[in-house]
């Protein structure tokens, strides 16, 4: 099961946010409106809650669970609070958006230098953010437990991360009739993205949100349509069971310009990768940015 819970026109252009009415017209690609954002890089950002309370987001992805694989386990959420962020993911899911961990980052504590790394770590996510009570772990997030875990690996080596997803997915074997543990993954967009290569390769992933930002050989801004078709082509053929979703800089940081304009967006990338069987949405970096941009408002009803 995926994480699921017309043609527009566009017609304005005020402070630099387009306006769309929709009407019957050109649409020629498939729309999804599954739009997933990442959340907990920016104490600024506004609350879990005030995320989904906007209607943009059918899925919210907390990041990250940074500190794993050598006997010590911790998130880093930018200065958030941890009281009342169960709260806030009980309430998300509530209004049926999922809520997912992910795990990495761009720090350096963590890696899985063995098959028993891999196999710890899986238990402390577990028993400290899903279903798993095991009396002794720490849950910083209370009794609340996530949907699912996404795979963010942007450092060390690629070893044993097939393994860990296997042990993950195992604890769905205990249940009937839910997946209490769903997998997804957000690699960069040069194919194939060696760290988290093994792991994709499991077949137990079903969403892959693929970067198309933070690299000038297939950031549209960059590369151009082609660019990112190229790469684009190769995510969604190599894994055609998995929905693969458009990872967008919601906007600009100091020194890169990865943000796509709306404009070309509507007109150009969606129109294209929208093609493709198997594309799941649109997954923005981040919620800080969307909240200065309204990029996620402008693009909802096109994703």
């Amino acid at each position: 099961m995926a994480l699921r819970r017309r043609s527009c026109l566009l017609t304005a252009m005020a402070m630099g946010v387009l306006v769309v009415s929709c009407v019957a017209g050109t649409a020629t690609a498939k729309k999804t409106g599954q739009l997933t954002v990442f959340w907990g890089r920016n104490k600024n950002e506004g609350t879990l809650k005030e995320t989904c309370d906007t209607g943009i987001y059918m899925s919210v992805v907390i990041s990250f669970y940074s500190v794993f694989g050598h006997g010590r386990y911790w998130g880093d959420l930018s200065g958030h609070p941890l009281n009342g962020i169960g709260d806030d993911i009980k309430y998300c899911q509530s209004k049926g958006i999922f809520v997912l961990l992910s795990i990495g980052g761009g720090g350096k504590d963590y890696s899985l230098p063995s098959s028993q790394s891999a196999a710890d770590v899986a238990d402390n996510i577990w028993n400290a953010h899903m279903d798993g009570r095991r009396k002794g772990v720490f849950r910083p997030f209370g009794d609340a437990a996530v949907d699912g875990i996404d795979f963010f690996i942007d450092q060390g080596a690629p070893d044993h991360y097939d393994e860990l997803a296997r042990n993950l997915y195992n604890y769905n074997k205990m249940y009937r009739g839910r997946t209490p543990v769903r997998l997804t993954a957000t690699p960069r967009c040069a194919y194939p993205d060696g760290r988290v290569e093994r792991a994709l390769q499991t077949g137990l992933f079903e969403r892959i949100h693929v970067r198309f930002y933070d690299d000038a050989k297939c950031s549209y801004n960059s590369g151009g349509l082609s660019g990112v078709m190229e790469q684009w082509n190769k995510w969604t053929a190599k894994y055609p069971r998995s929905e693969v979703y458009l990872g967008l800089a919601a906007g600009n940081v100091a020194g890169k310009n990865d943000n796509v304009h709306v404009k070309a967006l509507y007109y150009d990338l969606l129109p294209n990768v929208q093609k493709a069987p198997n594309y799941g949405g649109v997954m923005l970096w981040d919620r800080f940015s969307d909240v200065q941009t309204g990029y996620g408002k402008t693009l909802k009803n096109w994703a």
